[in-house]
């Protein structure tokens, strides 16, 4: 299959390597830009464990902080893999999404033993932190980066969806999925897109779709990648 990858940049590398490795060809198609934040190192006194609900807020704790000994808690499998990748040496996974990890903290943490640090993006703040204060838990969030939607598609994935060459399309966010109903309206690209099994990370992603009409549009039991490309076999 030729699959159109919609992730930031450096994650979507990292989809098509697991693609390519699964036989698929990739187009790249980031919807979202990734802008670290500048700014003085970030202390981490006081702080029993980083919460990582994506990738991106692991990566950009590392420009901002050289400790790796604390114990770092991530969504899932790919945001595990980059913290070690990094560096970090304690790293937990809960195989999900937010709100796996919010029900994996009281098993892994202790309300007394500390703050937990939510690295995490600028964007509004979703129910996770409210979970876990509601457990006791002190949760300190640092907006470390902001995600910025991509104005169109890039010309290799227009060209490619208008002369039929995309087989499937993976959307990873309920967001990614709104810039890229977004982009697909402006460009006139709703017809091309009707042939292309679409694959969502949830049912919450699928949701944004609902306009396109699209006839197969898939998302896994678990929210995380491995379960994504089992959609494709």
């Amino acid at each position: 299959m030729r699959v159109l990858v919609t992730r930031p940049l450096d994650d979507a590398m990292e989809t098509t390597a697991q693609l390519a490795a699964r036989g698929h060809q990739s187009v790249i198609a980031p919807l979202l830009e990734i802008r670290f934040y500048g700014g003085p190192p970030i202390s981490l006194d006081g702080i029993q464990a980083i919460l990582a609900t994506s990738s991106n807020g692991v990566r950009a704790l590392s420009r901002r902080s050289d400790r790796r000994d604390l114990p770092l808690f991530a969504v899932g499998a790919h945001t595990a893999s980059i913290a070690l990748s990094l560096g970090f040496s304690n790293v937990r996974n809960a195989n999900g999404d937010a709100r796996a990890l919010a029900a994996a903290l009281p098993t892994w943490a202790n309300p007394q033993s500390g703050a937990l640090l939510h690295v995490a993006g600028a964007e509004k703040p979703g129910q996770f932190a409210v979970d876990l204060r509601a457990l006791g838990f002190d949760v300190q969030t640092a907006a470390l980066y902001r995600a910025f939607p991509v104005p169109r598609l890039p010309a290799a994935a227009r060209e490619a969806l208008q002369v039929g060459n995309i087989d499937a399309i993976l959307l990873f966010s309920p967001r990614t999925a709104q810039i890229f109903v977004s982009c697909v309206n402006d460009e006139g690209l709703q017809a091309c897109c009707r042939a292309c099994i679409v694959c969502c990370i949830s049912e919450a992603a699928a949701k944004p779709l609902k306009s396109l009409r699209l006839p197969d549009v898939r998302w896994p039991s678990l929210p995380n990648q491995a379960g994504m490309l089992a959609l494709l076999e």
